[in-house]
């Protein structure tokens, strides 16, 4: 077929034709001037020809989709493959320019990273405490603020699983609209507790005792079987839960003192009627957004993530930083591969080498459990344009903005730092949030680039999506439009807007999973060690 018959192409809503060349920048996405690929902002046929800004004129070989990559020039072999100004992976064959780069001719590969602690350190220019924004928030009596105001049944087996739910059930809207001031009774069930080593209760009791001195909890009950390894005297002793350390009484339940499920489900229902009252009492009141610790969350991502939602998010994380407050990094799988961004900013080689230490134990952690780090990727990730960990890496991090990182935490450890901070969490969500909330998080801020419709109790989940079809085809589940970056507005204007958001949320507007009621099966605290 002759070029001049082909059908126009349509972009941005303009049409281009094949036998004129169009200006790279019209069709594709390109991060950093020397970057191997460029990103298909819409899907571009086999012909198209399109101008470099060097002036060069490439050919488009074959179809690609939306958020996959063009290559930009020849690659050989075994070269280096550049996106972000950093190594995404390897060819695997020889790549044409352009040509389609994913699965078929890009791998992971050895890299040989220059690690250089605090070399591009940009120390805060700090908001003046008097212009400094505030949130209505929910102070509690150790200074803490609390976005949310939430009754918590903690399970400490999944034994006792079922018991909380039935206590839940006896407590219904009509009894719950009795006390305005209180978001709900969450049930926190899982499926551990019991036949496991010192490592898994000792990461499944942070959790729990996370949860139980959470902010957004006003009052809470352990439920557990009462012979399981996660007993609850020690959970209280060694997490610090008893009475004088904690301005919350460790109330305790177990079905084995109370004469089985029947008993201790009365006995349960008594004691939450008797806590009620006295949750609802608190009142939300100005506090300065300095007390909000973000959680920082990417799922189901896509090409665009590190082209909009991230870098947006990264904005957003930036301000509440420079008003005092603090992000949490996660998901440490999917900063392999781009660490070295991250140690560029660390406060001290200390820090740099707390989060070397992680990455060193999950190349460990993998190898045992017959996995590589390059399983994550996921297939959804594939689809939306993502090849390598290294690529979905480099991505991932922008939701950590420029800041400083001033401390490396362990799973579900408590936050004590304030800027920019990473938790050692796996890069599965549920997993991941469980641990950043455990540690203190308050609100947390969800990208996604395939849709991921996710929600967490006790904290408010936002959700942005990295681009426009995604947000109109789940509106019901999107709170925010990065995509619409890709149509000329700033990724800073969206970092904004994701900030009004949270400051709007953190005030007691209802996101979108929130207004759908989900969040609670998300608590999935990280199962480490041996199942017995």
């Amino acid at each position: 077929m002759d070029k001049r018959s082909q059908p126009r192409l349509q972009i941005q809503g303009r049409a281009f034709s094949h036998d004129k060349p169009i200006d790279l920048q019209e069709a594709a996405v390109l991060l950093q001037a020397g970057d191997d690929v460029a990103i298909a902002r819409l899907p571009l046929s086999r012909g198209l020809v399109l101008r470099l800004p060097d002036g060069r004129l490439l050919e488009v070989g074959q179809r690609i989709q939306a958020g996959h990559k063009l290559a930009l020039r020849g690659i050989a072999q075994g070269q280096p493959v550049l996106r972000y100004g950093s190594i995404i992976g390897f060819a695997t064959q020889t790549i044409a320019a352009g040509s389609h780069v994913h699965t078929h001719n890009l791998a992971v590969g050895t890299l040989h990273q220059q690690y250089t602690y605090g070399s591009e350190l940009r120390l805060v220019d700090p908001v003046p405490l008097h212009q400094r924004r505030t949130f209505l928030g929910y102070k509690r009596p150790d200074g803490r603020v609390g976005t949310r105001n939430y009754l918590a049944l903690i399970g400490t087996v999944n034994c006792s699983a079922s018991t909380i739910r039935a206590i839940q059930k006896r407590f219904g809207p009509e009894i719950l609209r009795r006390y305005p001031q209180i978001d709900g009774i969450i049930g926190l069930t899982h499926k551990s507790g019991c036949a496991m080593g010192r490592q898994g209760i000792n990461t499944l009791q942070r959790v729990l005792a996370g949860m139980a001195s959470h902010p957004n909890v006003g009052a809470y009950l352990l439920v557990g079987l009462g012979c399981e390894s996660n007993q609850i005297p020690n959970l209280i002793n060694e997490m610090g839960l008893s009475a004088g350390r904690q301005w919350k009484e460790p109330l305790s339940l177990t079905l084995q003192e109370h004469e089985g499920v029947a008993q201790t489900v009365e006995e349960g229902v008594r004691l939450i009627s008797e806590l009620l009252p006295r949750v609802n009492e608190v009142r939300r009141e100005p506090v300065p957004i300095s007390e909000l610790t973000l959680a920082l969350q990417c799922g189901g991502s896509d090409g665009w993530s590190g082209v909009t939602a991230n870098p947006a998010l990264g904005y957003c994380a930036d301000e509440l930083i420079r008003q005092g407050g603090t992000a949490v990094l996660s998901e440490t799988p999917e900063i392999y591969g781009a660490e070295h961004v991250l140690l560029r900013r660390a406060r001290s080689q200390e820090v740099g080498e707390k989060l070397l230490a992680r990455l060193r134990w999950w190349e460990q952690y993998v190898a045992i459990n017959d996995m590589e780090m390059d399983n994550n990727p996921s297939p959804g990730n594939k689809l939306g344009g993502l090849t390598t960990i290294y690529e979905k890496s480099l991505g991932a991090i922008a939701k950590g903005g420029s800041s400083p990182l001033n401390a490396v935490y362990q799973y579900a450890e408590p936050i004590a730092e304030r800027g920019l901070v990473v938790m050692d969490t796996p890069g599965y969500d549920p997993v991941s949030v469980t641990g950043q909330v455990a540690g203190g998080a308050n609100i947390v801020v969800f990208t996604t680039g395939r849709g991921s419709c996710f929600g967490f109790k006790p904290a408010p989940s936002i959700k942005v999506a990295t681009n426009t079809p995604l947000y109109e085809n789940m509106r019901n589940d999107m709170d925010l439009n990065a995509g619409a970056i890709l149509e000329g507005v700033s990724a800073e204007e969206i970092g904004r807007q994701i900030l009004e958001e949270v400051i709007a949320v953190a005030s007691g507007k209802k996101s979108k999973s929130e207004a759908q009621d989900i969040g609670e099966e998300e608590f999935a605290p990280w199962i480490l060690g041996a199942t017995m």
